[in-house]
C-alpha cells in the first residue's frame, strides 16, 4: 500500500469515526471506558483459558470502569439471542469487509458488542477452524475484529467510545497497529495468553488487510517474511502483559521467546512489559459448588471422600482407599501428557488410580484408552470435556497431574488447590507462581520422566502420612486466587496508559 493510500485511509477513518483523543477530561475521570476485545468468552464460546478469563476479568473490572466486551458473532453467540440490536455500521477498509455492530447485555448487566457478519463468523466448528484445520481466511476474520476495536475507540457507536483498548492474543493484536496507522491516539494494553500462537500469515495478506508498506519491516509487523499479528500488537501497543510473572520473564529468553524475545526485552526495558497472574471466579468453591455429590470444606475429609467415590463409580473403577490422581487437560505435547503416561504404571503399582478427561492429539487419546484397557479397575478415561465432571474430579482426587512443558498461567492447578487436590507440576510459568513445593503441591524442574516421577513418588509418600497430607490440603484450600488482585494490577496499568499517575490502585488503597 502506498503512502498516499495510507493517508487517504487514515482520513476516511478519522472522518467516519471522529477524534478519539479529544475527550481528555473523561479519560481522567473515575470511570474511564475500557473496551475488552477477545476472540472468545465463556458466556458464549470458549476453547481454553482465554475464554474463562474473558468471562471473568471484565466483570471484576466493572467495579471501577465502564467496561464493554467485543467478540465476533459466531453461530454459538448469535443463537443465544432472539434479536441483536444494531448500533452501528462498520465501514470496509482495504479488503476488510464492512459489517454491522450489535450490542447485547448479559443477565448481570455486562454490555457486549457483537460483530455481525454471517460470511465471516457463522460457521461450524470452533472459532478458529473445523475438522479440516484452521479457516483459510482467519487473517481477514480477525483483522475485522481488530479493526472493529479501533473503530469503536474512534466513536463509531454515537453513545459510547473507548478510552483504552484491552486486547487479547493475536486475534485482536492488529488493533494497536490500526490505531497507529490511522493516527488515533488511544492507549492499548495487549495481553499475551500464549506466545506460541502468533497469527502468522503470508505477505500476500498485506494489501487486503490495509497494512502500509512501511509497516512491513523488522520494526513493525514483519516476522521472517510473514505478517505477524502478534508481533504487530507487541510493537504498537502502549503496554504488553502476559498472564504470570514467571512467564513474562521466560518469554524474554531465546528458549521460550518464540523468536520474539528481542522485541519483548525491548518492551521490558521501556517499562512496557508486565506479568499479571490470572485468577479464578468464585464458583470454584467446594463449600458451595452445586455440581458436587457432597460439598465440603477444609478438615471435612469425609465429604471429599464422598466425591472420590462418585468419581470412581463414574469411571467404573474398583472401590479403593488408595490415592486418586486426576488429569484434566488438553491432550497435547505442551501439557506433558507423555510424562503422565510414563508415570502411570508406577502409580498403579503403588495402589493408586487415575482418572483422565480431555481431548487433543489422537496419539494421546489412544494411549490413554490403551492404559485404561490394561488397567480397567485402576484407570478411567473420558475423551471429551464436561465442566461438571471436571469439577467433581478436582473435588474427588487427591492429586492433579499437570507436568506442562510450558504453561503461561494455567487454571487447573488453581481449581485443584481450591478443592484440596494437590497439583504435581513443573516449575514453569504460572505453575511456578501458584504452587508451593511441599506446601500446596509438588514441583519439579526438568521436563523429564525422571524429574516428574520423582515428584509423583513424593506425592505417594505424602499420601501415607495423613497428618502432613491434610496439612497440605488445608494450605492449598486456603489459597484464594480471586480476580481482585489482577483487577487492581490492571487498574494501575490502565492508569499509567491513560496518564493518570497512581490511578485506582492508589485511590482505593
Amino acid at each position: 500500500m502506498s503512502a498516499s493510500t495510507t493517508s487517504n485511509a487514515s482520513h476516511a477513518l478519522s472522518t467516519a469515526y471522529g477524534d478519539a483523543g479529544a475527550d481528555v477530561t473523561r479519560r481522567l475521570s473515575l470511570q474511564p471506558r475500557i473496551l475488552y476485545a477477545t476472540p472468545e468468552m465463556s458466556d458464549f464460546v470458549k476453547t481454553g483459558g482465554l475464554g474463562e478469563v474473558a468471562g471473568a476479568l471484565p466483570r471484576s473490572l466493572r467495579r471501577h470502569y465502564d467496561v464493554r466486551v467485543l467478540i465476533p458473532g459466531y453461530r454459538q453467540v448469535i443463537e443465544r439471542f432472539d434479536h441483536i440490536p444494531v448500533v452501528a455500521h462498520l465501514h470496509g477498509h482495504a479488503g476488510v469487509p464492512p459489517c454491522d455492530l450489535g450490542l447485547v447485555e448479559t443477565g448481570d448487566g455486562l454490555k457486549v458488542y457483537i460483530l455481525l457478519s454471517a460470511d465471516l463468523y457463522q460457521r461450524d466448528g470452533t472459532p478458529y477452524g473445523d475438522a479440516q484445520g484452521d479457516f483459510r481466511d482467519n487473517d481477514l476474520r480477525f483483522a475485522r475484529l481488530s479493526l472493529a476495536a479501533a473503530e469503536i475507540a474512534g466513536g463509531v457507536d454515537p453513545s459510547w467510545s473507548a478510552d483504552l483498548l484491552h486486547l487479547n492474543d493475536w486475534q485482536t493484536a492488529l488493533a494497536p497497529a490500526y490505531l497507529a496507522w490511522t493516527g488515533q491516539r488511544v492507549p492499548s494494553v495487549l495481553t499475551i495468553h500464549n506466545l506460541a500462537y502468533q497469527g502468522l500469515f503470508s505477505s500476500d495478506s498485506l494489501g487486503r488487510l490495509g497494512v502500509p508498506d512501511g509497516a512491513f519491516q523488522m520494526d513493525g509487523c514483519e516476522f521472517y517474511g510473514h505478517l505477524s499479528f502478534l508481533k504487530a500488537g507487541i510493537y504498537y501497543a502502549s503496554h504488553v502483559t502476559t498472564v504470570s510473572e514467571t512467564y513474562a520473564r521466560e518469554i524474554m529468553t531465546p528458549e521460550s521467546g518464540c523468536g520474539l524475545d528481542g522485541l519483548l526485552r525491548t518492551r521490558a526495558s521501556q517499562g512496557r512489559l508486565a506479568g499479571i497472574l490470572n485468577g479464578i471466579d468464585e464458583s470454584w468453591d467446594p463449600r458451595t459448588d452445586p455440581h458436587l455429590s457432597a460439598r465440603f470444606e477444609p478438615d471435612d475429609w469425609k465429604g471429599k471422600r464422598a466425591n472420590a467415590e462418585t468419581v470412581r463409580r463414574k469411571f467404573g473403577l474398583a472401590v479403593s482407599r488408595g490415592p486418586l490422581f486426576a488429569i484434566v487437560s488438553r491432550l497435547v505435547h505442551q501439557k506433558g501428557i507423555d510424562l503422565s503416561l510414563s508415570a502411570a504404571e508406577a502409580i498403579v503399582a503403588e495402589g493408586g488410580q487415575i482418572v483422565a478427561i480431555g481431548q487433543g492429539e489422537s496419539r494421546f487419546e489412544g494411549a490413554l484408552r490403551d492404559l485404561a484397557r490394561r488397567h480397567p479397575d485402576s484407570v478411567g478415561v473420558h475423551v471429551g470435556f464436561e465442566e461438571k465432571e471436571a469439577r467433581r474430579m478436582f473435588a474427588g482426587s487427591d492429586f492433579l497431574l499437570m507436568p506442562s512443558r510450558f504453561e503461561p498461567c494455567g487454571l487447573a492447578q488453581m481449581y485443584a488447590q481450591r478443592f484440596g487436590s494437590l497439583p504435581i507440576v513443573r516449575r514453569t510459568g504460572g505453575l511456578a507462581d501458584t504452587v508451593e513445593d511441599g506446601v500446596t503441591g509438588f514441583t519439579f524442574g526438568e521436563a523429564s520422566q525422571k524429574g516428574f516421577l520423582g515428584a509423583v513418588r513424593r506425592a505417594l509418600d505424602t499420601f501415607g502420612q495423613k497428618k502432613r497430607l491434610n496439612a497440605m490440603r488445608r494450605q492449598a484450600m486456603s489459597r484464594s486466587f480471586t480476580w481482585d488482585g489482577a483487577a487492581m494490577d490492571y487498574s494501575a496499568l490502565y492508569a499509567r496508559a491513560l496518564g493518570n499517575g497512581g490511578g485506582l490502585r492508589s485511590r482505593l488503597a
